[in-house]
């Protein structure tokens, strides 16, 4: 997995703001050169991915297959060319493997990480180093013997990490050195991305780009030195090998320790002061900030600038959802329908629809792809990508009614079901993008499990003719090869396959449509559709036979939370289907994260809960939420009780409100601190300032405080998202740095509406309700007065007691900024006021 990232405010802070010598030894940000450790600077030929930024420690920008994760910075120019190896994966070192993968003897090492739940810690649990889990033993350990500490991130389907795994964390002869002269700390990133987060931020700053396995050598104080990504187990493509770094660094420690531990403090205490320094401080005069009108055309001459015409998304290779982008420009749209940037958004939906990083054989999408076409994907699986496009396609459908739309988002939904979720309810990170080929294999590679031939696809019809019924002579294999683009020689090219992983193989793709593929084939559209949904069908009974990808079996709380936003989104979609199965699905992650990610004796949400066959829900030692966890959470709170009209799922997000402000808030400059206070071994609490591959916390929060304000007139609210705008007012490219940000600004300037049905619980009262939750309002406020039951919104119950029911009917009553329209008692005419509004036809935005 890669990162890149263009730091620019924070390494101007640490040049402006450090003075020491050890510092001053490096160009920009300052460091331990490479030059000081003897290391030869040069350009890896293989993957480069880099901010243009000068290399200062780790001399090159590691070479990753791909870069797993969205650049964090979106103006981070970045240039990838995917390069894998074989890897084995998560297997345990120092063990045979039968043919079906399991131990056939006992392991050789085993170390302190089997006592772990995280199961990417686990699959280090038997390698021959010293491994330790980020705590106070392993820290207190280097501060007693004084040594460096290796740190060393990364989570379980990351290919990477595999590779780096299997050519060094196995190798005795590497475990030797690091477990002679270093404390060994193994980090899974999504277990504590407060660790992930500072000291990538680090690797950013000093190399121009970063990613996962994140290699970083700490003072026993915990400060940086020096870092990088994946490392070579020995000197090549113009790096230093691993072994290299760690004897050059070790000779470093015992000859010229004061140098690096001086080092390592300038760049913590540049970090720390960095944070603490008040955004508005930075410019005293008011008038130099843009007003939001500005960064709203801003915003959209960025998006129609950087976006790509003819794929959709942005421009270039790789290709990420980059879901936060696309949600503001929804809500772009619906507030200025003539910018147009609709088209941006759907023909990007359709293109990832049509494209091999979707699924198509049973639904659900892949991280990124390597091309520009949307076709070949790094194969995993993210549960935090599923969330978040699961809102994006029903929020699709709700604004233009594309069937396909719904189609996808309910696809999305039953690999959610299928292949990810607890029994209890909740769902599982992710699956790895590696997999074995055959159950015999040795080697797992990246794709197997999705990738096909043609002729196997061929037999399979050939075998199974009879499932077609009549089709008039049409030949099943002609239209499905012909709508995907299978071809007898493989549809993948070399440049996205560079080891010959994919050679032969086909990864599904649609250039054209179903009508296309109809006309071509002399057909009907019905035809077309039962061939595909069959074929499709009998590959998933195929590929269900196939050894299965990895399971990261980690339940996370704030991902869970994305979840259950996509789940209330679609479930308020009237005419789906499944929209009662949504809703079950959702009410039931609700109570899972109430029993298993709450702690209520603490009055936390805990980050993670562990949930594989053989685990325990629970961890012995939990570890608590951040910022990002309370956010996630609320939203998906706010958004279920939209869906459901569940008053208690409203009032727990306001509970947990108020208790992430007590965690979190800064109250000296504003905005949320990442990590809680005193977190221990945390060396300096950060504050997100970007909307990444999941948006940041403090973007989540601004809308969260201004509906959670409304919903219970509590103005305090409504004052913390307008100091949490103030703190990053001040961001460059505010729109495109700060998507979800925006998007809350834009509500809190042109306020949000409201509806109010009142009237006693029955079909009536919510076929009203119904009437508008089906469109995609952004910010609209929904209260159900329930006359016939005791008022649950206490606080909200006096500003609404002159709603009264007409001609003794449940009655709507739309209101915008206290303003209120006549009271309506029949559904279809809030549709028809509705409608026109908030429905687009996407014909008109097609290419």
């Amino acid at each position: 997995m890669l990162h890149s990232v263009a730091r620019l405010p924070l390494a101007n802070y640490l040049r402006c703001c450090t003075s020491t010598n050890h510092l001053r030894k490096v160009p920009r940000t300052g460091g331990l050169s490479s030059s000081q450790l003897g290391f030869h600077t040069a350009t890896a030929d293989c993957c480069s991915f880099s901010t243009s930024s000068p290399l200062l420690y780790h001399p090159v920008a590691s070479p990753p297959a791909s870069p797993q994760h969205q650049p964090s910075h979106p103006l981070a120019a970045t240039q990838v060319r995917a390069c894998s190896q074989h890897s084995k994966g998560p297997t345990t070192s120092g063990m045979e493997a039968n043919s079906s993968g399991a131990a056939a003897s006992e392991p050789k090492f085993t170390n302190r990480l089997k006592q772990e739940k995280s199961p990417y810690l686990l699959q280090h649990a038997h390698n021959p180093v010293e491994w330790y889990p980020w705590g106070e033993e392993a820290i207190q350990r280097a501060r007693t013997e004084n040594k460096l500490i290796f740190l060393s991130v990364g989570y379980s389907t990351c290919h990477w990490c595999h590779v780096m795994e299997k050519e060094s964390f196995e190798n005795e002869e590497v475990a030797k050195i690091m477990n002679e002269h270093f404390i060994n700390i193994k980090v899974d990133r999504e277990e504590r991305p407060d660790i992930d987060k500072l000291y990538m931020m680090f690797v950013l700053l000093i190399n121009g780009s970063g990613g996962w396995p994140m290699s970083v050598w700490l003072t026993p104080e915990l400060a940086p030195v020096t870092g990088g990504t994946y490392f070579p187990p020995n000197d090549r493509w113009g790096m230093p090998g691993f072994t290299t770094v760690l004897t050059k660094l070790a000779s470093k420690w015992s000859t010229d320790k004061e140098d690096l531990v001086s080092t390592g403090r300038s760049v913590i205490e540049a970090i720390r002061r960095n944070v603490d320094h008040k955004r508005a401080d930075e410019v005293e005069d008011a008038t130099n900030v843009e007003t939001l009108e500005a960064k709203f055309k801003q915003a959209v001459n960025m998006y129609q600038r950087n976006y790509d015409p003819v794929w959709g998304g942005s421009l270039g290779a790789p290709k990420f959802p980059e879901a936060s982008k696309l949600n503001l420009m929804f809500h772009l749209h619906v507030q200025e329908p003539k910018h147009k940037v609709l088209g941006v958004v759907l023909n990007t939906l359709d293109k990832m629809a049509a494209g091999g990083i979707h699924d198509h054989v049973f639904g659900g999408f892949a991280r990124y792809s390597v091309d520009k076409k949307w076709h070949v994907p790094h194969f995993e699986k993210m549960l935090y990508d599923q969330g978040q496009l699961l809102s994006l396609y029903a929020n699709g459908y709700r604004l233009t009614r594309k069937p396909s739309y719904l189609t996808v988002a309910d696809a999305i939904y039953r690999y959610l079901c299928k292949d990810l979720r607890h029994p209890d309810g909740g769902f599982y990170s992710g699956e790895d993008a590696d997999s074995l080929p055959t159950a015999d294999s040795e080697e797992k590679i990246e794709g197997a499990f999705y990738a096909w031939t043609y002729d196997e696809i061929k037999q399979l019809l050939e075998e199974n003719v009879d499932k077609f019924g009549d089709l008039g002579g049409v030949d099943p294999m002609a239209v499905y090869a012909g709508h995907y683009d299978v071809k007898k020689e493989g549809n993948v090219k070399p440049t996205s396959d560079p080891h010959g992983h994919l050679l032969g193989k086909n990864i599904l793709i649609v250039y054209g449509s179903v009508r296309e593929t109809a006309e071509k084939c002399n057909t009907t559209i019905e035809v077309v559709e039962r061939i595909l949904k069959t074929v499709n069908e009998l590959l998933h009974e195929v590929r269900d036979k196939r050894p299965r990808p990895h399971l990261d079996t980690k339940i996370l709380c704030a991902w869970n939370g994305l979840v259950l936003s996509g789940l209330a989104q679609l479930a308020c979609v009237k005419d789906a289907p499944g929209r009662s199965e949504y809703l079950a699905t959702a009410g039931e992650l609700v109570k899972f994260i109430r029993a298993n990610l709450y702690d209520v004796q603490a009055r936390k949400l805990l980050r993670s809960c562990y949930g594989g066959a053989e685990e325990s829900l629970a961890s012995e030692r939990p570890i608590y939420g951040f910022i990002d966890d309370y956010a996630f959470l609320i939203k998906g709170l706010i958004d279920y009780y939209v869906a459901s009209l569940d008053e208690h799922a409203l009032h727990w997000a306001k509970e947990l409100q108020d208790i992430q402000d007590e965690l979190f808030w800064d109250p000296k400059h504003g905005a949320y601190f990442y990590s809680e206070a005193n977190s221990p071994n945390v060396a300096v609490r950060l504050k997100e300032d970007h909307d990444g591959a999941e948006p940041c916390g403090n973007s989540v929060a601004a809308h969260n405080l201004l509906l959670l304000s409304d919903y219970f007139e509590e103005e305090r609210l409504k004052e913390k998202a307008r100091t949490l705008f103030d703190y990053f007012a001040h961001t460059a490219h505010f729109g495109y740095v700060l998507p979800e940000m925006m998007s809350a600004a834009l509500l809190e300037e042109q306020g949000r509406n409201t509806l109010i049905v009142v009237g006693p619980e029955s079909p009536e009262a919510v076929a009203l309700v119904d009437s508008v939750r089906e469109f995609y309002v952004p910010g609209m406020i929904t209260v159900q007065l329930k006359i016939d039951q005791p008022p649950h919104i206490e606080r909200r119950r006096k500003s609404l007691d002159n709603f009264k029911m007409v001609k003794n009917m449940p009655t709507a009553y739309i209101c915008h900024n206290k303003v209120c329209h006549l009271p309506v008692t029949e559904p279809e005419r809030l549709t028809e006021e509705f409608q026109p509004r908030y429905t687009f036809d996407y014909k008109e935005y097609e290419n």
